[in-house]
């Protein structure tokens, strides 16, 4: 742990801040920090700012509910930048949207962009919309039954494959198995961060379990 009068604040006393969601890995904000909220945000364990344009300090949520519990504080290696990964109450941005970072302006062709949290948004916005001809509509227009219909059966291929030993058929299968279930997640408005916390919840448990089997 470093001491926080090694922060090297700038000539207007401030340091900026990424915050980063705990559980998604996502950036949500970037703001600025000086002493005082530095110090407020280590003593309450939830995210100060100070507020450039308003000239005073801010806690992030205070007014919204969208409070920011923080995890931790990292500096980087000249020690005048921070990270703050941080659980959130709610969206990051004023606009209501998870992060303040929304709008890309360049993407290299060659990259792969696909993520988990990427592929949710997708489906959300097949529900949203429903557009002809795409068979994740056609999911959401069958409804629930037809879901988990679709999950027994891709879970049963699973079974299969892995049975078999097929690593690439099993990889295949288990690919479907996880897409049909965040069809369900969708459906029932279960997010990523749900299943996040809940297999979060289970490493501590399984931890302790662990400790006590040593004892």
């Amino acid at each position: 742990m470093i001491d926080i009068e090694k922060i090297r604040f700038d000539e207007k006393g401030l340091v900026p801040a990424v915050v980063v969601d705990k559980a998604s890995r996502r950036v949500l904000m970037l703001a600025y920090m000086n002493r005082e909220s530095l110090r407020l945000t280590m003593e309450k364990g939830l995210a100060c700012f100070w507020s450039r344009s308003r000239q005073q300090l801010w806690l992030k949520g205070e007014t919204s509910g969208n409070l920011q519990h923080v995890v931790s504080i990292t500096a980087d290696c000249d020690q005048d930048a921070l990270v703050i990964v941080v659980e959130p109450d709610g969206p990051a941005c004023h606009l209501g949207t998870e992060s303040c970072f929304e709008y890309p302006v360049w993407l290299s062709p060659d990259t792969d962009d696909f993520t988990y949290e990427g592929l949710y948004r997708l489906l959300q916005g097949r529900k949203a919309e429903l557009p002809e001809g795409s068979y994740t509509t056609y999911l959401f227009q069958k409804g629930t039954d037809k879901i988990l219909k679709k999950i027994g059966e891709e879970s049963t291929e699973v079974i299969i494959a892995g049975k078999a030993e097929d690593k690439a058929e099993t990889i295949y299968e288990i690919a479907d198995l996880a897409y049909h279930v965040m069809v369900l997640m969708v459906q029932q408005g279960i997010t990523l961060k749900d299943i996040y916390n809940e297999l979060a919840s289970r490493h501590v448990i399984d931890h302790k379990v662990k400790q006590e089997k040593m004892t």
